[in-house]
């Protein structure tokens, strides 16, 4: 009996199956889907406001203390289109769709999944919790701990939590610790399929990307002081004493000295020194470093969006993490909650040969296809349109390789 033909639609549902199935940074975190753009298409540069959790001062004694709302929102922006292009035949449009999809879907949008999760794997650099020693790869559960700690002084949720690493790291975590578990389902998994696996050490999963990015760290010294005290609550930038031509890099992480982390619930000091990443590159001029644009906000102890226990002062001493102008692996730990993806539908166009647009857990796809006669072939491309931001930076944390 003769197969009945694919359909565009069956086709765009089993491409969004399968790149789906091959994201792995992007399956772990929030992905939102925004249909508002669905009646004329979205375009590059449209942008979703996302409303962040409020939060408020504790007041002691009986007489009320009436607080004003204090939401804060931030903004993601569609600013990413990327598509493959594939030709298939009427011929190959008569297979069964599991042969169709291993023959001419597979190869093409595992590319497509991959180049999505390297762009994503870009958060790193809004991400100033840091645990690890630059230069050596991670090989222990301490190091998986450590970053457990930062969410938890960080009042993270506890579930769900991902961490997604580079292949030296899995190969050293699974050698590392393949003697610590008991599970013996565990054990089998790790000594099968060579990866960490899922329900360890408090992380829903513990996977493998090759999208893990390398940051290089700027050309600045590795220490250096504060140029002057920063006094005002909300501040986004700082001051500090540099050399001229030096430089610092966007996902550059430093701490100051006397400058704790407070718990954002109780706004007591951790005991750990508050880490700050650079999100803006900056070439020192006239001995200084000028307004160094930096996450997250320094608020005290006395404001509701506390983050510090106390104001950078004059002088204080300034320690940038890693060597200079070294490049190290930037693995990643996060809440689902910590980064968002978000995409949005495209325009079908009218007149084409096939065209669908499909959405499946919070990912829009379109597939189009158009005969060519000019070279007598059938062109079809697959397009996402899409943009990521972190937009709770404290529930989540780099583990430096």
């Amino acid at each position: 009996m003769a197969n009945t033909l694919l359909t565009i639609d069956m086709i765009t549902r089993k491409a969004l199956e399968i790149l789906e199935n091959n994201l792995v940074i992007t399956r772990n975190v929030n992905r939102q889907y925004d249909d508002s753009f669905a009646v004329e298409g979205a375009k590059i540069g449209s942008t979703l406001r996302i409303r962040l959790p409020d939060r408020a001062l504790v007041t002691d004694g009986a007489a009320l203390q009436v607080q004003d709302d204090n939401e804060q929102f931030t903004t993601l922006t569609v600013a990413s289109q990327k598509h493959i292009g594939v030709n298939f035949t009427s011929a190959e449009m008569a297979l069964q769709l599991d042969d169709f999809a291993e023959r001419v879907l597979k190869p093409r949008i595992s590319q497509l999944a991959s180049s999505i999760d390297a762009d994503v794997a870009n958060s790193f650099n809004s991400i100033y919790q840091s645990v690890g020693t630059p230069g050596t790869t991670p090989g222990t559960s301490l190091v998986l701990l450590q970053a457990q700690q930062k969410l938890n002084e960080a009042a993270a949720v506890m579930s769900p939590r991902y961490a997604t690493v580079n292949p030296a790291a899995n190969a050293a975590l699974v050698e590392g610790m393949k003697g610590l578990f008991n599970p013996t389902d565990t054990v089998s998994r790790q000594f099968k399929n060579g990866m960490m696996g899922m329900g360890v050490l408090g992380y829903e999963e513990i996977n493998m990307s090759q999208s893990i990015k390398q940051f290089t760290t700027g050309s600045r010294a590795a220490t250096t002081t504060v140029s002057a005290t920063v006094s005002t609550q909300g501040a986004t930038q700082i001051t500090l004493v540099g050399v001229d031509g030096q430089t610092l890099k966007k996902g550059d992480v430093f701490t100051i000295a006397n400058v704790f982390a407070v718990n954002p619930q109780t706004r007591e000091s951790t005991g750990s020194l508050q880490q700050f990443v650079v999100t803006q590159d900056i070439t020192a001029a006239s001995s200084l470093y000028t307004n160094v644009q930096i996450s997250p906000a320094i608020y005290t102890s006395a404001h509701a969006l506390a983050t510090v226990n106390s104001f950078p002062q004059a002088a204080a001493a300034v320690t940038f993490l890693g060597g200079v102008s070294t490049q190290y692996p930037q693995n990643l730990v996060y809440h689902k909650d910590a980064i968002t993806f978000a995409t949005a539908d495209l325009l079908l166009p009218q007149g084409v040969d096939m065209a669908s647009r499909q959405v499946h857990n919070g990912i829009s796809m379109r597939v189009v296809r158009q005969y060519d006669i000019n070279n007598d072939r059938m062109p079809c491309r697959i397009d996402v349109l899409y943009g990521y931001s972190v937009i709770r930076p404290q529930m989540a944390c780099r583990i430096w390789g």
